[in-house]
């Protein structure tokens, strides 16, 4: 019998100084025994998913020592051409080499640096690779920034997309942005767009500088920790009383046209 490949759910903290949460407040409890039982875990960064399982630890301690959990790095994408298909190849097989642990019996961790793994996150390609395998496959409840900004939002929760990151060039950014909005109200569908944090305030202006007035525009910031918001407007409302983005504090920008 092969093991279970749990999908951990991550904090929203990642990276943000002096804003650690308790994990109590964003993990169920469940969640934090499944994590401190594992031995096995695949992660984008060794080091950081070390430091959550020192969180973890505190709350239920750890079946095995720390350094003697076994924490694989997640396949790095392949450099130049990625679509070529000896590149393609060699990753298909980095992927289904980090099964080795399920296949021989052993439950493993999936775990983003924030969040639901597999969501916005390299760790599809693992949980692509189980399925391939027949190998379960559990995930388990915690936040998602992406969800919680839509819920938080008021627009429409029935038909969204997530769009991930726009182009940094201003000129093909304008057009994405019109693009996008023009989706939207076509469909009635909220977009959903994110940005690395230092760039959070040039996403805000591009999104007020080509968006249509009446077009409704949420920003969430710094989701589950204490100096998190949401605010929701029209294009028109965020011009007449700007709002200043933190540069060090993850946001979510959420369009409905």
């Amino acid at each position: 019998m092969s093991g279970t490949l749990f999908l951990i759910p991550n904090t929203l903290d990642f990276g943000v100084a002096d804003s650690e949460v308790s994990l109590h407040a964003v993990l169920p409890l469940e969640v934090i025994h499944i994590a401190a039982r594992l031995t096995h875990w695949a992660a984008e960064n060794a080091k950081t998913t070390r430091a959550f399982l020192k969180r973890v630890d505190a709350i239920q301690p750890l079946g095995q020592a720390l350094q003697a959990l076994q924490i694989t790095e997640l396949p790095r994408p392949p450099k130049g051409n990625a679509s070529s298909k000896d590149g393609g190849g060699i990753q298909q097989q980095a992927w289904k080499a980090l099964l080795a642990p399920l296949r021989e019996g052993h439950d493993m961790g999936l775990i983003s640096e924030a969040g639901l793994p597999a969501i916005a996150d390299p760790g599809a390609m693992l949980v692509a690779a189980a399925h391939a395998e027949g190998i379960k496959v559990q995930a388990l409840s915690g936040p998602s920034s992406l969800l919680m900004a839509l819920g938080a939002s008021g627009l429409n929760g029935q038909s969204f997309s997530f769009v991930g990151y726009l182009p940094i060039e201003s000129t093909e950014r304008a057009k994405r942005i019109r693009e996008l909005e023009a989706q939207s109200a076509k469909l009635q569908q909220t977009q959903l767009m994110i940005e690395t944090p230092y760039r959070n305030e040039a996403l805000l202006q591009a999104l007020l500088s080509n968006l249509r007035p009446q077009t409704r525009l949420s920003v969430s910031c710094a989701l589950s920790l204490p100096q998190g918001w949401t605010r929701t407007a029209s294009v028109s409302d965020w011009r007449a009383k700007p709002t200043a983005m933190p540069d060090k504090l993850p946001a979510v920008f959420a369009l409905l046209g």
